[in-house]
This record gives C-alpha cells, structure tokens and sequence, in this order.
C-alpha cells in the first residue's frame, strides 16, 4: 500500500491568500505525485464538497476534502499557513489545512488511516507538533503515525476534548460502536446513557472527529456515550440492548441517518456534524435536558423525518435563525409539492379534454356518463380540485412537523384548514404552520410529572396546541392576513407592462441563481401557492417560473454541444443528460457545471433565465400545472410564444457560457510536469 503522505505533499511555509488558492496549491503537489491525474476536475469536486458545508474547524484547522473520480490513490497533503485561510470555522482561519483525496473506490486500509487521523485531529498535543515541527519528513511521519507528537507540557485547552487512542486496525465500517470509558454515577447507581450517530457526506473526516469529539466530552461529562459512525465504508449497528438501554440519542449528521427507526421513543438531539465536532459538551447537556423534560422524539421510518436545511445541517440546532427558518418553510413546501402537481396536472388535463367551462360542471358523485368525454373531464377536475384543497393544510401540517416533530402535525393542520376558512389562503397556511410550531415547542420545554409524559406527543400536546393555534388564527391574525393574500392577489391580476416583466426578471433570477437551492424554492413555492387559488396572474407567475427553471440545464447542454473543447469528458456527458432534464424542468442538472465554475456559469444562467422569465411574463403564457417541462405545452397558453421564451433565454445562457469559458486562458501542462509550473498553470485542456 502506497503511503498515503510523503515529504513532497508537506508545504510548511503555504502562501495561499483564500481556501480555493490552498486546495490548489496543495493540490498540485499531488498531482505532481501522480495521485491525481486531472487538477481542474479534482478541484471541481473539492469545491462541490465545500458548497455542502464548509470543512473549518475551532482550533484553526481546515480539511477541504472530495472523492473524486480523478484520484488514483487516496492522498493527504498538508500546508502551514503563517496568515491563516478562512475555511469558515467560527473562530477564525486555520492555520493547519489538510486537503483529502479519496478515490471514488478507496479501499477500507486506506479510509482507516484517513478516519484515524481525523479523530487525532482531536487531540491538542498532535496539533501543537504540527505547529512545532521544521522538516517536511517529519511532519509527514507525524501524520502517518510514525513518529509519536513530543510532549508539549501545556495542558488541554478549556473544552477542548482529551485525546484518545485510535485503533486503526479495521475499517470504519466494520469498527465496533465506541463507547466512552468509565463513566461517573448519575447520582441513583447508573450512569446517564447516549447512543449517538455521526456522518457526514463523504464520510472520511467529519463524520469520525465528531465520534472522537463526543466521545471524549461524554468522558469528560461522566456521562456513558456510544457511537455509530455511518461512514465511508458502511456502519456497524448499534447494538439493540445499547439502544432500549440509552436515556437520550444525539445524531450530529449532514446526510440522512440510516435505519433511523431503531431510535424511536427516546429523546432527541439532532443537529449538523459540525456541532457535533466543536460544542459536544453543549449537545450531551441538550439530551439530558430533553431526557428530564420527557421529550420523546417521534422518529419516524426510513428518511421521511423532518427535512434537513440546505445550510444548517438535519436538525439545525444552533443554527441561524434565518437558516433554521428556511428549514421549517422548504419543509412544508417538499410535503405540498406532490399534491401541487397531482392536483394541477389532473387540472389541466381536465381543461384540455373539457375546456375552462368545466369548473363549473355538476358534481360527478350525482351525473357521470361513461362515454361523455365531458364527464371524464369533470372527474379529473373534481379530483384534482380535491387534492388543491389540502395544500394549504399541508403546508402549514409539515411546517409545523418541521419545527416540533409530529405532536406538531395536528395543530398545524387545523391552523392550515381555518386558513382556508377565513380566506387567509397560502400565507394564511405560512403562519399557522409557524405558530403551531412555535406553541408546541414552547409545550415541550414544560417540565411534566414521569406519569405524563407518554400521553404528552399523543394527546396533551395536540390538544392544548390545536386550542391555542385555532384561537390565534379565528381571533386574532386570520383576517389581516386574508386582506394582505387579497391584496397580494389584486396585485397579481393588475400586473402588466413593465410591471409583468420586471417580476418576471426578478423570477427568472430567483430560479437560476442556486439551481434548486433556497431562493430557487422560494420562487417555486410562490408559483405553486398562487395555483391554490388561480387568477390570471397567477397563472402567469406559475409559467415564467417553470420556463426560467428550464434554462439553465438546456443551456449547458447546447454549450456543451457546441463548444465541445471548453468541456472536460465527464462534463460533456453530463451535458447529454441535461438536455432531459432541462425539457422536464429539473433545474438541478446545471449543478455539476455550476459546481465546477461557478463564477462562469451562474452569472450567464441567471442572464438566461431573467430573458425567458421577462419574455414569458410580456407574452401573457399561462400554467396551470405546477411541474412536466415540455410535456405539459400542450396546457400552456401561448404556447408557441413560451416555447420562444425559453429558446431565447437558452440561447443567451449559452452564448455567455461559451464566451466566458473562450476567454479563460488556459495552459495544457502534463501531469508529470505540473510541479515545474507557475501556481497558476492548469492541467489539460478543461476550462
């Protein structure tokens, strides 16, 4: 087995300015070690893992890190920067910055090491060596665990965990859940019991410096912390008895924790692995807070909890409030969607069969002709009429669900259904699922006698939450709300000129600045929310955003097509695949190139995207379906003029990206060469 960091990969005197110049820098060396074999594609990748989360830790250590197809060994190397480089940790730069290079296949020995010294980034005297060490050689052998880290003499810092010893002999996929060492009395014979889980999107170094941060604070607290590390290589369960014997789970994850039922009926810290990795003491008193309080976490099968927000990690404890509240509402809107686009499909296609005049068509339950193509109509219609009835209670149920779990659910779906009542419609539901989240959170934080607690979730909790939301929103803020959603609607109908293409600008902007991300959503989800109850202008608001949405993957895909050269290889495959994806509206296929050159591509998409948005507003095209691409024209009015829209939109996204790309000066330099080139050289042909 190669050795995974050699003198050459060390840079004790890194010069780099930014996070994006260090991953570069040290980058190169590997590539001059023939480990990578494609800088500009490897880059790439490192820069999509960073968009996930940044990889700055407390402690002035940063760890940009990928698995990458073009890596041919799993690499580390390491760079000491005398300034520091913002990795995004919140207490400042690093100066101790580990690039990871794990192949798409690395093999279990391998991911050993990686893991072993991700959680020896733990320890502070392993970390003042690196700071110490002088020679090049002996910080590599440092890092690969070949020369112990000389006794410092200082003592830990406040909160800064013990370290621990890392047994390296087996992967991190068969390695036995870890378990802190001789934990103290909780004061009645027994100690406090946690079962934690860690992971992270790659599954390398978070995920296990989280188990080692935890671990050692659970030591630390006198509190009996075992961990599952679902990392890269697989996890081994927990056992069953751990589990039925913990007071409290933690899971400190950035993606979707596997087999989440066996955790059911305990409870609940659920929050990102970085929190998991730099305030674990916090964390372990959070769970034996909620333990004390009764809080049992309603963890439902599979991966259809609560949604996990873009920025903040599953849970979001701790995170910003703006983050954690475009969390609660992309929630509720993930949970609407499918009865956005059941219902409007059913919709349009009722009106292609009957036409307009059929809304007001007698109910099918009381006359249906089996041969009238009329009555066929009618019944689509009712039946996706049906289905738009939930949306609001929907909305608000799963916002709601998003903020306090499911003893959330009830007062959030009657606070959406007097919404309706009261007319207070898409916003109306917004609030609702906001105050019976908030209700029932502060429910959750009263102490309750033992003997309550497992009727709290099940009956308390509904029961007092569903009074008070149900009273807030028949007494006190339904109807202001439903004069500003008919104020909102008046304006939507007045909308023309100017005024039409102006919001069919700022549209278009929306859906293709993060392709998928927050503000795509917010666009979406105003879109879809005017379809609950539609009006001419909302009808328009919907088209402009589904045809700006499809701009930027048939924009690549044409650029990828036209200018071949400006492409890497997987590039130009991905190309082939968002020409698909882009006629079925699923702005997501520009990522990978977004991803790649960002500074490129979302500026010449956005363009695009504003055009079709502003085109598709001054044509008057209308939609009634919330979803479909293409395949749904035939339910567009101005059809051939919405068509013309996206082309246009298209077209201008196209000539930017190849324009922006040409210009990019680039050098072809062999691999084996890149180590006598200047920083800024590239390898091969990419732009």
């Amino acid at each position: 087995m190669s050795e995974l960091i050699t003198a050459e990969l060390v840079d004790l005197d890194l010069s780099a300015a930014t996070k994006d110049a260090a991953a570069r820098s040290l980058a190169e060396r590997m590539v001059a070690a023939h480990r990578v074999t494609d800088l500009d594609g490897f880059l790439a990748d490192v820069a999509a893992r960073e968009a996930q989360m940044p990889t700055g830790l407390d402690g002035g250590i940063g760890i940009p890190h990928c698995r990458s197809e073009h890596v041919s060994a799993p690499t580390l190397a390491f760079g000491r920067s005398a300034r520091g480089i913002d990795f995004g940790a919140a207490d400042g730069p690093a100066d101790l910055i580990f690039l990871i290079a794990a192949p798409a296949g690395a093999d279990d020995d391998h991911l050993t090491i990686l893991s072993g010294l991700a959680r020896r980034l733990m320890d502070p005297e392993f970390t003042a060596a690196l700071r110490a060490g002088d020679d090049p050689g002996t910080v590599a052998a440092l890092i690969r665990g070949e020369e112990p880290a000389p006794e410092t003499g200082a003592a830990p810092e406040a909160g800064t965990p013990e370290p621990a010893d890392v047994p390296e002999a087996k992967a991190p996929g068969a390695e036995a859940p870890e378990r802190a060492a001789s934990p103290t009395d909780d004061g009645d014979g027994a100690p406090f019991r946690i079962v934690a889980v860690t992971s992270c999107p790659t599954g390398i170094a978070h995920t296990y410096m989280a188990a080692e941060s935890l671990t050692a604070a659970g030591r630390a607290e006198g509190v009996e912390v075992t961990v599952e590390t679902q990392g890269s290589a697989g996890f081994s369960k927990l056992d069953p008895a751990v589990i039925a014997a913990a007071d409290a789970v933690i899971w400190a994850h950035d993606v979707e924790v596997r087999e989440k039922a066996r955790f059911r009926g305990k409870p609940l810290v659920d929050v990102g692995v970085k929190a998991g990795i730099n305030r674990p003491a916090e964390l372990i008193a959070e769970a034996r807070r909620k333990a004390e309080r009764g809080e049992i976490a309603a963890v439902p099968e599979g991966g259809d909890g609560p949604e996990a927000g873009d920025g903040g990690g599953p849970g979001a404890e701790g995170a910003h409030f703006g983050v954690r509240l475009r969390t609660y509402l992309m929630s509720g809107v993930s949970y609407m969607v499918p009865f956005v686009a059941a219902g409007g499909l059913l919709i349009a296609l009722s009106f292609a069969i009957g036409g307009y005049e059929i809304v007001d068509a007698k109910s099918v339950a009381d006359h249906f002709v089996w041969g009238q193509a009329d009555s066929w109509a009618a019944l689509l219609n009712q039946i996706g009429s049906a289905a738009f009835g939930f949306l609001v209670p929907v909305l608000a149920g799963y916002i709601a669900y998003g903020m306090a779990d499911r003893p959330a659910l009830v007062p959030g779906f009657v606070g959406g259904a007097i919404a309706l009542t009261v007319e207070a419609g898409f916003l109306g539901g917004l609030v609702a699922g906001l105050l019976a989240g908030a209700v029932v959170m502060a429910i959750q934080r009263v102490p309750v006698h033992p003997t309550l607690r497992g009727i709290m979730p099940v009956l308390v909790i509904p029961l007092i939450a569903s009074a008070v939301v149900g009273f807030l929103m028949f007494i006190v803020v339904g109807k202001p709300i439903a004069a500003l959603q008919g104020a909102l609607t008046d304006w939507l109908n007045g909308l023309s000129g100017s005024n039409a293409v102006i919001l069919g600008v700022v549209l278009g902007l929306m859906m293709c600045f993060d392709m998928g991300g927050p503000l795509n959503k917010v666009a979406y989800a105003f879109a879809v929310g005017g379809l609950a109850d539609p009006t001419d202008g909302s009808l328009k608001v919907m088209a402009a955003v589904m045809a700006a949405g499809m701009v930027p993957p048939l924009a690549l895909a044409l650029a990828t097509t036209v200018r071949k050269k400006l492409f890497t290889k997987t590039e130009r495959e991905n190309g082939r695949a968002a020409w698909v994806l882009g006629a079925s509206f699923i702005t997501e296929g520009a990522i990978p190139f977004a991803a790649a050159d960002p500074l490129r591509v979302i500026p010449s998409v956005m363009a695009g995207g504003a055009v079709t948005g502003a085109l598709s507003m001054a044509f008057g095209c209308t939609l009634r379906a919330p979803h479909g691409g293409i395949f749904v024209v035939p339910l567009i009015g101005e059809p051939f003029l919405y068509l013309l829209a996206i082309a246009a939109g298209t077209l201008v996204a196209t000539a930017l990206v190849v324009l922006l790309k040409g210009a990019r000066r680039t050098t072809v330099v062999p691999a084996g060469e890149a180590a006598a080139t200047a920083p800024e050289a590239r390898v091969g042909a990419t732009a």
